[in-house]
């Protein structure tokens, strides 16, 4: 059985990661977009990561550029509009596809996993930026959240996953 931590993906430095690095953590996985409606959200995900961050939470943001041309710059200016415009210190990655032939083998997963509302009709495509997965410690999604879900809507469930035991 696939789990999240069998992935890797690159950072938005330009590295390889093991996702199995945050094996033994609940993760909110969100693809993001610095000139999207849903945008200043990189405020309350910051949130969630400092307030949760020491119980095994992690947020990853994966930019993507496949709605509306949303995200157009490159991973260095990605980096500092969400540092100086959000305070984003959360672990962020290299520009990736969630949708299409293109999608990153990590997103395909995802979609299959959760296919979001109506997606039994579907393939589970992602329908626009800041859709959200939460990933149990166990590497098993436990949910899909629509964009419009501001990330402090999230907090009981994240507070539920956390509250699960961390194995081995």
């Amino acid at each position: 059985m696939t789990r999240f931590h069998d992935f890797s993906a690159i950072d938005i430095d330009g590295h390889e990661r093991a996702l199995s690095e945050f094996a033994g953590q609940v993760l909110l996985v969100v693809n993001v977009a610095s000139r999207c409606g849903f945008t200043p959200q990189y405020a309350g995900l910051e949130r969630l990561w400092r307030e949760r961050g020491e119980r095994g939470l992690s947020v990853l943001g994966f930019p993507c550029d496949q709605f509306g041309r949303q995200e157009p710059g490159d991973e260095a200016q990605i980096r500092d509009f969400c540092a100086l415009n959000y305070g984003v210190t959360f672990p962020m990655f290299a520009k990736v596809e969630v949708n299409g032939p293109g999608s990153h083998p990590l997103w395909q997963w995802l979609r299959r996993e959760k296919r979001g509302f109506l997606g039994f009709l579907g393939d589970g495509a992602i329908k626009w930026n800041f859709t959200k997965f939460l990933v149990g410690r166990d590497g098993r999604v436990l949910a899909r959240y629509a964009p419009n879900q501001k990330p402090e809507s999230l907090a009981s469930d994240i507070d539920r996953a956390l509250a699960e035991p961390r194995s081995g």
